[in-house]
């Protein structure tokens, strides 16, 4: 079972390929989740309807396309033989986690924030498209970092309560990081080098997304503001 993945914006155009990954990384929130059908967000299906998320049958065999309309993506450049597979991180317990677990899977990669005026509709929806996507072959990376408005002041485990607890993230969360300045994590400074943004490589606010290839590489910058549920499945084949 394949698929093929044609993320568009006014500018750019990115194609990807992936196909179900076996691998596994324990979700940080699975000691908070007394039951895998506790979703604070009630049907899926349902849900994605409301927000303008539909998928429809295609005759294109093994063929899906996703589209985006979001002013401010940066198409990525090709700046770097290395991959986001070449880095190793600290999970939000402290541990250490080679990127390379995710090879052969997308990515889209998140500086989140828990006191942001963007937190509330980003964490649910990125929560609501992974719970779709993580068995295809979609993995949704998030790394807390407190640069922009004092907006992520807590601890790692305050954080991880608090994505668990409050919006049900399954998605990984990492140590919480800095993404700007001479502490940049080196993760950080391989993305903003393979997609600089409309301010150079500066991350402008919480909320920033990468879209990473299976092999590691970045294919689209999306702004703070681009929305989960701006990304609409026009069709798909099983």
């Amino acid at each position: 079972m394949a698929f093929s993945l044609n993320f568009s914006a006014p500018f750019t155009q990115a194609k990807l390929n992936f196909e179900p990954i076996l691998s596994w990384v324990p979700s940080p929130c699975m000691a908070f989740h007394s039951s895998p059908n506790n979703n604070l967000f009630g049907s899926s299906s349902s849900h994605f309807s409301q927000r303008g998320f539909s998928i429809q049958s295609s005759y294109f065999s093994g063929v899906s396309r996703i589209d985006t309309q979001s002013p401010g993506t940066v198409k990525a450049r090709a700046a770097t033989d290395k991959t986001i597979h070449d880095f190793t991180v600290k999970d939000i317990d402290g541990k250490d986690i080679s990127l390379n677990t995710f090879k052969g899977k997308v990515l889209l990669i998140v500086n989140v924030a828990s006191r942001c005026g963007l937190t509330t509709s980003n964490y649910s929806e990125l929560s609501h498209v992974y719970e779709k996507y993580k068995t295809q072959g979609f993995e949704i990376l998030a790394f807390p970092c407190n640069q922009f408005g004092g907006q992520e002041p807590g601890s790692n485990p305050e954080i991880k309560q608090f994505a668990c607890t409050r919006f049900k993230a399954e998605f990984p969360i990492f140590d919480k990081i800095d993404v700007n300045g001479p502490s940049t994590a080196p993760v950080y400074q391989f993305l903003k080098s393979s997609a600089g943004g409309f301010l150079g490589d500066l991350i402008k606010w919480n909320f920033e997304k990468f879209l990473v290839d299976k092999h590691g590489k970045v294919v689209e910058r999306y702004p703070p503001t681009t929305s989960p549920f701006q990304i609409e499945v026009l069709s798909s084949t099983l």
